[in-house]
């Protein structure tokens, strides 16, 4: 990884934002990969790994709720940080940020609701 670039790098299974905490910021994966878990009835289910471009966090910006999954690195990854004022900021500079965003939440919500079919069929 360039070490000059912005962003922070984590390490490998380095917690990124933890399941039940309070966000405040939205991340963009850099360069590496996360993978998101969930915590039910004291298991961990794994829920997607996610690569370079992918935005993460963002729910809690805008539905004010806690975290609801728990995301770490896989391997080395290096993650942008974008609170809440830096991200109003930049969608008055740029409107097709937001819709960028509502894309990235819109194929994740299509995924799980296949995911959930696949999952009652085979039930």
């Amino acid at each position: 990884m360039n070490r000059g670039l912005l962003g922070r790098v984590y390490h490998d299974g380095e917690v990124i934002v933890r399941q039940g905490d309070e966000g405040h910021c939205m991340y963009v994966v850099q360069d590496g990969e996360v993978e998101a878990v969930t915590y039910r009835e004291g298991r961990e289910i794994p829920l997607r790994v996610l690569g370079e471009g992918a935005i993460i966090g963002e729910m809690s910006l805008f539905d004010r709720e806690v975290r609801s999954a728990t995301v770490r690195a896989k391997g080395e990854a290096r993650l942008l940080t974008i609170d809440k004022e830096t991200l109003l900021r930049r969608v008055q500079e740029d409107p097709s940020l937001v819709l960028r965003i509502v894309k990235s939440m819109s194929r994740r919500v299509r995924e799980l609701s296949d995911e959930l079919a696949r999952s009652r069929s085979q039930s």
